[in-house]
């Protein structure tokens, strides 16, 4: 009995330094001891990879806030700078003279019409202030239609360039060749920006500056944070390329759902003007009246503010903003 017993301690302790020292040699936990170690000790290259991200992070939010601060600056900018955006070689004092100019033209043309002398003084006001910014407006609008057309073709130069191993710079460069105006003019200051010493990633961030569509303030961004933070460039121009032909393609779609409601506006805007004119034509002294006697003075006044507004407010309807 006592032999039994003895037995049977000696091999629940065998058994048990089997499972000790050997069991987790054939189950494999060993290994997994090991990887788990190796995981551990990997642990402070995961927190530097967080940290690089957080990092990385607020370099993107410094940049985005820079160019926030920057274009708050920027939102009443300057008569030289609005002549830069018009696409104008022109001074500031250029400038001047010829508003000045017109506005003289204008109240000598006044004058010699027989409008009298305050209405001369109004037309001459309004031709010297209002119809050469009038005209710098329509110059800028005119100039980013054309660089809107091109420049996503220039963004696909650039990925296809960068895909190709080619420096961001010299891509740059290929667009001051093969582009177009005003998008050949635009980039060619930005090379020579970067040519003075001014990082590039500010110098497209002055593009905004000259051409204010939100197409090239997209386009600064994402320069600039590649400069600072880094990433693969032309997965995110690329992904800049897509965005601008989409932009393009529904601005596209609104100006054609729009059409209609422009010619109604156009027409009930023109209606009043061509049946006064042909008045006139047929039976010019029933329209006279309006122009000898001080009560028509009135009413043609009160017409034309009454025209004025509705055609403003046609005008604001009818303007979409995408």
């Amino acid at each position: 009995m006592d032999a039994l017993a003895v037995f049977f301690l000696t091999s629940v302790a065998v058994g048990g330094l089997v499972y000790v020292f050997v069991f987790p040699i054939l189950s494999g936990e060993r290994k997994t001891e090991k990887r788990v170690a190796s995981v551990a000790k990997s642990e402070p290259v995961v927190r530097a990879t967080r940290g690089a991200q957080t990092s990385r992070r607020d370099s993107v939010e410094k940049t985005l806030k820079e160019f926030d601060e920057r274009h708050k600056k920027s939102k009443n900018p300057s008569l030289s700078v609005r002549i830069a955006q018009a696409g104008l070689a022109w001074s500031k004092q250029k400038f001047l003279v010829i508003s000045v100019i017109i506005g003289c033209v204008l109240f000598v043309a006044g004058l010699i019409g027989n409008a009298g002398l305050l209405p001369a003084i109004g037309i001459g006001f309004a031709g010297a202030l209002g119809l050469p910014r009038w005209l710098l407006s329509f110059f800028k609008k005119r100039r980013e239609k054309r660089f809107l057309n091109a420049f996503p073709d220039a963004v696909d130069i650039v990925v296809r360039g960068v895909k190709a191993g080619l420096p961001l710079l010299d891509c740059l460069k290929m667009i001051t060749v093969e582009a177009p105006e005003p998008l050949k003019s635009e980039f060619r200051s930005i090379i020579e920006t970067q040519a003075i010493g001014i990082p590039l990633g500010e110098a497209c961030g002055k593009l905004y500056e000259r051409m204010r569509v939100p197409e090239a303030n997209f386009f600064g961004i994402v320069i600039a944070i590649q400069q600072k933070a880094g990433g693969n460039l032309a997965e995110a121009l690329g992904n800049l390329s897509r965005v601008l032909r989409d932009r393009k393609k529904m601005k596209g779609k609104i100006q054609a759902m729009s059409q209609e409601a422009k010619a109604s506006a156009s027409i009930i805007g023109a209606l009043p003007v061509a049946v006064m004119t042909l008045v006139w034509v047929t039976s010019p002294q029933y329209i006279n009246l309006l122009f000898t006697e001080p009560l028509g003075n009135v009413m043609l006044v009160g017409s034309v503010m009454w025209m004025s507004m509705g055609v403003l407010v046609m005008k604001k309807m009818i303007n979409f903003d995408f």
